[in-house]
């Protein structure tokens, strides 16, 4: 009897202390599992495709994870970093440059068949190539066609050669093939040319002197670029982030979509799963006739940046009925000229200033802004600490590259940054560590809306169709066909709470499959009416 009191009352103690916990608090969460709280009651299955779409994690190797302690990144702190990558969400990771350069950006290669010596070596590049594959990650690098570094062994030839070419001879490339690599003229054709010496000859570096432009017209070069190509392929590439496809030739889209046709028809021919995207940073139309390269996909610049359609969306100055009419036309423009084309939105990137900065340091809003890009078409790509809310400074290249914050205490593979960034930029938020115990993190809003997409194939695949009685201002819904199956998408991107009729609607007869919240406020489906606390998501589907 006495133990059965002792009991009782312990149970009385625990059911007290329970009773007195604030209403936000998220009991029972699981940091390490769904990333959802006990109360959530929506959790499915994780259905995910093996194909091209994917949850990409762009990285920037320098700043990313230390593993042996010379305070730069390096490919085997990424590798050390991987079950995070994928506990989070991602099937997919770009790495920024990673070919031997002089500088510490590396968008100027010196040697295509190197890896940096300050990432790591060549066999370090294998094994994290396996491991992504181990937990079916695709593997994504860049590759930098449009220029080299003024210290790649072609550029050094070719100026050597051209040197000591008599001022009467025209260069011979069967004497030195390197001169037909570069835009090599014996005018200073624009402000872009730089001189060869005093030898007469000038050359073009169209983004700066020490990154001149190579001649991608020219047919040694193509096939030296193949061989690269394969090269990473086989060293487990799965697929190339094309650097400055805009430039490839001036106002030249014609002839930039042909170089992107032949390099992907030449990659897919060695795996026939090869995936591609590229940088053209311009307008929706301009974007729109890069499809026609038949390339998979394209960064639509028309989503990201602080004037970008889903910052713009989550700070409230532009309208969900508006997003959503966009989804459409992004579906109909680009699919004109490539109708298996793959969207990648974006909210920020390494050139771009860091979401948290184009929104003022404010956590709701980059919920939001995370809730819409992950309920995009598409593969969306998120910059490395975007999911913890890291900001930068000013438009300097080297402060919109800062240290990944892994923990706000822990310094173990924390790096030293890019060596010119400014001093003492604070982060706004915690660490990875910190906010993975905090149910109501940024970091854990990221993990619930990558886990949505996990669960939905058809928000990256399905054919948009706008529920037109449902969408009015800051309040729309949507419809998406994937297969035989359609789910529903509905949002308020506003600061009130919303609700929405859905009989007489494509919704009608579909039950909640799942919703993002800011706090963990609770959706409700009941009568046919939907009620959405302030600035939420929920997806909608019948039941099998």
């Amino acid at each position: 009897m006495k133990k059965y009191v002792m009991r009782l009352l312990a149970a009385l103690l625990v059911l007290g202390l329970f009773l007195q916990l604030p209403a936000c608090r998220h009991t029972g969460f699981d940091p390490d599992g769904s990333g959802f709280d006990r109360a959530y009651r929506y959790a499915q299955e994780l259905h995910v495709p093996d194909d091209n779409y994917r949850n990409y994690y762009e990285i920037f190797v320098y700043s990313f994870f230390d593993s042996n302690g010379d305070g730069i990144g390096d490919l085997n702190g990424v590798a050390e970093k991987l079950d995070y990558v994928e506990n989070m969400g991602f099937n997919g990771i770009w790495l920024m440059p990673v070919m031997q350069s002089p500088t510490y950006h590396k968008y100027d290669v010196a040697d295509y068949r190197s890896v940096d010596g300050q990432y790591g070596t060549t066999e370090d590049f294998r094994r994290l190539a396996q491991e992504c594959h181990n937990r079916n990650i695709k593997l994504v690098i860049d590759f930098v066609i449009n220029h080299t570094s003024s210290q790649n062994r072609w550029f050094l030839d070719a100026c050597d050669y051209l040197k000591s070419l008599p001022a009467d001879r025209d260069p011979d490339p069967a004497e030195c093939p390197y001169v037909d690599y570069y835009h090599f003229s014996r005018e200073q054709e624009s402000g872009s040319y730089y001189p060869v010496g005093d030898s007469g000859w000038y050359y073009e570096g169209s983004f700066w002197s020490e990154m001149p432009d190579l001649n991608l017209a020219n047919g040694t070069l193509r096939a030296e670029l193949e061989d690269i190509a394969k090269y990473w392929i086989e060293l487990g590439a799965d697929g190339f982030r094309m650097d400055a496809a805009l430039h490839f030739e001036e106002n030249q889209t014609a002839f930039n979509t042909e170089v992107l046709t032949w390099l992907y028809d030449y990659c897919k021919g060695l795996d026939p799963d090869f995936y591609m995207v590229s940088e053209v940073w311009a307008d929706k139309s301009t974007i729109a006739s890069y499809y026609a390269s038949q390339t998979p996909s394209l960064f639509n610049f028309d989503t990201a940046g602080a004037e970008g359609k889903l910052v713009k969306a989550a700070r409230g100055s532009y309208q969900a009925q508006k997003l959503v009419e966009s989804m459409v036309s992004y579906q109909d423009d680009f699919s004109r000229n490539n109708p298996d084309f793959i969207d990648a939105p974006f909210l920020s990137n390494h050139d771009t200033g860091r979401a948290a900065n184009a929104l003022r340091k404010d956590s709701d809003s980059l919920k939001l802004a995370c809730g819409l890009l992950m309920t995009m078409n598409g593969s969306p790509f998120v910059y490395y600490g975007e999911e913890i809310g890291m900001c930068g400074l000013g438009n300097k290249d080297e402060n919109k590259r800062l240290p990944m914050l892994w923990s706000d205490t822990e310094t173990t593979g924390m790096t030293q940054g890019p060596p010119d960034a400014d001093p003492g930029i604070e982060q706004p938020f915690p660490g990875v560590k910190e906010q993975r115990e905090d149910a109501s993190s940024l970091l854990n809003y990221y993990k619930r809306a990558l886990r949505l997409r996990n669960e939905n194939p058809e928000i990256a695949r399905g054919q948009i169709a706008v529920v037109p009685s449902l969408t009015d201002g800051n309040q729309a819904a949507i419809t998406k066909t994937w297969q035989d199956s359609v789910i529903g998408i509905v949002y308020n991107t506003s600061d009130q709470q919303a609700s929405f009729a859905l009989s007489d609607t494509p919704l009608a007869a579909m039950s909640i499959r799942g919703y993002l919240t800011l706090n963990g406020e609770t959706v409700k489906l009941k009568g046919g009416k939907l009620t959405l606390p302030p600035r939420s998501i929920c997806i909608l589907k019948e039941k099998d």
